[in-house]
C-alpha cells in the first residue's frame, strides 16, 4: 500500500539538524511503499526548504521529485470538493493538509507520514477511525 508523505516529512528529510530528521530517513529507507507526495506539498515543502536551508537544497528537493525518488499525486475535483468539507469541520487544518486527507481517503490509504501530530491525529477519515501516523 502507498505511503503518502506531508511536508513536515519532505522538510525533515532535507534537514539534517530537524528532530525529526533521523526518524524520517530510517523509516522512508525502510519503506518498501511507494512514496506518494501529493502535489499541494511540493509548495509548502520547496519554500520552506529554500527559506530555511537555502536555495541549493530546495533544488536538491525538486530533483529527488524529478529524479521519481517520490511520486506525485494530483488533486481531483472531488479531492477539492472534499477539503472544503475537512476544512469546515477541522478549522485549525488548512488547504494542504486537507489535502493530504482527501487524498488518503480516495486512495483507502491507512498511514500517513507526518511530523504533525497534532493536526492529523484529531481527524477522523471516511473509511476508517482514524489513521496511522509513522515514523
Amino acid at each position: 500500500m502507498p505511503l503518502l508523505l506531508d511536508t513536515g516529512v519532505l522538510y525533515a528529510l532535507a534537514d539534517k539538524d530537524d528532530e525529526w530528521h533521523e526518524r524520517c530517513v530510517d523509516y522512508v529507507q525502510s519503506s518498501r511503499e511507494l512514496l506518494l507526495v501529493p502535489v499541494t506539498v511540493i509548495p509548502e515543502a520547496a519554500y520552506l526548504v529554500r527559506a530555511r536551508l537555502g536555495s541549493s537544497a530546495e533544488r536538491q528537493l525538486i530533483r529527488s521529485i524529478s529524479e521519481r525518488e517520490v511520486t506525485l499525486e494530483s488533486l481531483t475535483d472531488v479531492d477539492v470538493d472534499r477539503c472544503t468539507d475537512l476544512m469546515g469541520k477541522y478549522t485549525d487544518i488548512g488547504f494542504v493538509d486537507a489535502s493530504v486527507v482527501a487524498i488518503a481517503e480516495r486512495l483507502r490509504l491507512t498511514a500517513i507520514a507526518t511530523t504533525d501530530r497534532r493536526h492529523f491525529s484529531g481527524i477522523r477519515p471516511h473509511h476508517r477511525a482514524s489513521f496511522t501516523l509513522v515514523p
